[in-house]
């Protein structure tokens, strides 16, 4: 079983953070999962959610923000008095480039919202990380931002994110994996999963119950926001 850590140790720090991603290192993490979107200046922010409302209490789109504007919107600490602020991407590659097993890169694009972040994204790997680019698994609930990652890149590693499975889908990408919420997770998923060769990872698992159940099913890996606890019971 392959235990990531959600967006960081997010049940320890604040989701998304350098904070989240330096305690999940500490605490053992080899594999993470962080979201990406574009700032209007081009550079690439980790973050989840489109608005700053729940991390920072203040409704504004993180795609209107350049780099520069971050410093004035920072992160909800309910965990320690450290001041935390959205990082760039390039702020956290270093951070988990240390025995980096892997890296999942959600890229939010709903829509295309984000007109040519797949572009921006790899290149920006190229440039500041290329020897974690094996290592690096993309994902996204936007098929088409996946299918264009693909047709520019044919060896990048892409995990089919959805809610309504459909194996041809993520066959046609050309997808190591499938990533399903755990409540959406079936034997018959999974087996058909497993049948084209396909791993099955499952969110988000905070658990010992639902990941018991998980790796009965055949699951090959939880997205945990409590990576600590995990590590420390396998």
């Amino acid at each position: 079983m392959i235990y990531f850590a959600h967006r960081g140790a997010s049940a320890e720090r604040p989701q998304n953070s350098v904070a989240a991603f330096k305690r999940a290192r500490a605490l053992g993490a080899t594999a993470y999962e962080l979201d990406v979107h574009l700032l209007c200046d081009g550079q690439l922010a980790v973050h989840h959610d489109y608005s700053l409302l729940a991390t920072t209490g203040r409704d504004t789109l993180l795609g209107t923000l350049t780099q520069a504007d971050l410093a004035q919107y920072p992160l909800i600490n309910a965990f320690t008095a450290e001041k935390c602020t959205i990082p760039l991407l390039r702020d956290v590659l270093p951070v988990v480039r240390e025995n980096l097993a892997c890296l999942n890169i959600e890229i939010k694009n709903d829509g295309n919202y984000y007109p040519g972040i797949e572009k921006v994204l790899l290149d920006e790997l190229h440039a500041q990380a290329p020897d974690m680019l094996p290592k690096i698994l993309f994902s996204s609930f936007d098929y088409p931002t996946l299918a264009r990652l693909r047709e520019l890149d044919r060896s990048v590693r892409i995990g089919r994110l959805c809610r309504a499975f459909d194996v041809q889908e993520a066959l046609a990408l050309g997808a190591r994996s499938v990533h399903m919420n755990q409540s959406r997770l079936t034997p018959e998923i999974i087996n058909a999963c497993h049948a084209h060769g396909l791993q099955v990872f499952a969110y988000t698992v905070n658990t010992q119950e639902d990941a018991a159940r998980l790796s009965a099913l055949g699951a090959d890996g939880i997205f945990t926001d409590k990576i600590g606890f995990f590590l420390s019971t396998r």
